[in-house]
């Protein structure tokens, strides 16, 4: 499946998912493995947390943290996924992907309500404002970016000002912001198989 790890190039013709669909890299690509219940729930947790950029006990832990609260599970999980500051320097458009969104926030080019923050897993909140540094706003790696943001898409729980680079939370991320095909459901199941 693609997961869009690979920034534009994944929206371009050069995206090797597109070349050969049907071919698993490696000598045995064309054989299809028939999965077990376990392995489509594993493929599934590993997919989503590959495609933020976790590691397996930075994941575990959100999804703890998502089981504690009220509500339905898999939908937090995904929320305070969307809500941490690499991902929203990556919706936003200020990054081509989430890979080089947490680089430059470890870098110090970016400022939630005048403060600058440098921790990839802040949690953002509803009207937070997020802002290009003093120094980086003529970082070349923003502006290409942002040229691509019409290819990706927009989510509507933020808002972005391109002439002055900053963006705003208007609300908290829902289950029904993210487009992309993921199965919260076989992730709940697989953390609660013990």
């Amino acid at each position: 499946m693609k997961l869009f790890l690979k920034g534009d190039r994944c929206f371009s013709e050069k995206c090797s998912f597109d070349k050969r669909p049907e071919q698993s890299p490696g000598e045995h690509g064309l054989r299809r493995p028939k999965f077990s219940e376990f392995g489509i729930r594993l493929r599934e947790k590993q997919k989503m947390k590959r495609m933020y950029g976790l590691s397996e006990s930075q994941f575990r832990k959100y999804f703890m943290k998502a089981a504690g609260k009220k509500g339905v599970t898999g939908s937090l999980l995904i929320s305070f996924l969307e809500r941490r500051l690499d991902n929203v320097v990556y919706r936003l458009g200020f990054a081509s992907s989430r890979k080089e969104a947490r680089n430059m926030v470890r870098h110090g080019h970016f400022t939630i309500n005048d403060t600058k923050v440098d921790i990839p897993s802040y949690e953002v909140n509803a009207e937070d404002v997020i802002k290009v540094t003093q120094g980086s706003e003529k970082f070349e790696r923003i502006t290409m970016s942002l040229e691509g943001l019409g290819r990706r898409g927009f989510p509507e729980w933020l808002e972005i000002d391109t002439e002055k680079l900053t963006g705003n939370v208007k609300r908290l991320p829902i289950r029904e912001d993210v487009t992309t095909p993921i199965e919260e459901q076989l992730v709940v199941e697989f953390y609660s198989r013990v």
